[in-house]
């Protein structure tokens, strides 16, 4: 069991106004597309991004959903065939701007996640019990890691541009892959590929599917990384190892 991830409108009702009086003024509500979490409406608690489609929820909750499913809950891109949890990068700023338009939001926040490990007698985590002053440890952060948010883990090592042979009219209504380019780990092999590309079209059993990269039918138990070593330059485009595929389809009776 986890503590709730988002805070709702209600409890952060009681917004202090500091705009001075010359100040347009705007209601909250008018924000709320940007603020909040499509998963639980709650204003968003350590918001986190999809790398994929960039919409954003609150962690707990998107962590939750990968649970259930690897696509995303507002526009059903897949996030990832395996692993969602890699194209999800923490929104630090947005979480900053949040804050800020809700001066309670982090303050309720802390007090809830303090409340929920006491009441299991559990000890309380040292973030939770910081003192208000967020903004500058995140800025000694960005200047000591500048890195972006959407850093692609260094696990998926190679990137692949997967070509069907005969793409433009497809064969046998079997239409060109939606997405051509996919980011794997080196590790991957020749049968991960073909695996992927037979759930991606919806293949039968019975169609056969070749790999080739330049002039060579790969073998199923080739590695990404072997065939990258091996073949060389040739077989790159742009930084990408181009993969050509086609279909051996069953005779018919």
């Amino acid at each position: 069991m986890s503590p709730p991830a988002g805070r709702t409108s209600h409890e952060a009702a009681n917004i202090s106004d500091t705009d001075s009086e010359d100040e347009p003024k705007l209601p909250l509500n008018q924000f709320y597309p940007y603020i909040r979490c499509a998963l639980c409406c709650g204003f968003l608690i350590d918001a986190t991004t999809i790398t994929e489609c960039l919409h954003t929820f609150c962690k707990g909750c998107i962590v939750k959903s990968f649970f259930y499913s690897n696509r995303c809950p507002t526009c059903s891109i897949v996030v990832h065939q395996t692993q969602p949890l890699y194209n999800i990068r923490p929104d630090r700023q947005l979480q900053d701007i949040v804050y800020k338009m809700v001066p309670f939001l982090e303050e309720l926040e802390r007090e809830q996640m303090s409340n929920f490990y006491k009441e299991r007698g559990l000890e309380v985590p040292k973030p939770v019990m910081v003192s208000p002053a967020p903004v500058v440890v995140r800025k000694q952060k960005k200047e000591a890691v500048p890195q972006s948010m959407f850093t692609i883990p260094p696990e998926l090592d190679v990137s692949l541009m997967l070509e069907f042979v005969g793409a433009e009219e497809g064969i046998n209504n079997y239409k060109p892959l939606e997405r051509r380019y996919v980011r794997v780990s080196g590790e991957a092999t020749v049968r991960h590929v073909e695996l992927f590309i037979r759930r991606k079209m919806e293949l039968s059993p019975a169609c056969q599917v070749d790999v080739v990269c330049g002039d060579h039918l790969l073998d199923h138990y080739q590695s990404l990384k072997d065939i990258q070593n091996s073949v060389g330059e040739e077989a790159l485009q742009d930084g990408l190892l181009v993969l050509h595929f086609g279909l051996v389809l069953p005779s018919e009776s």
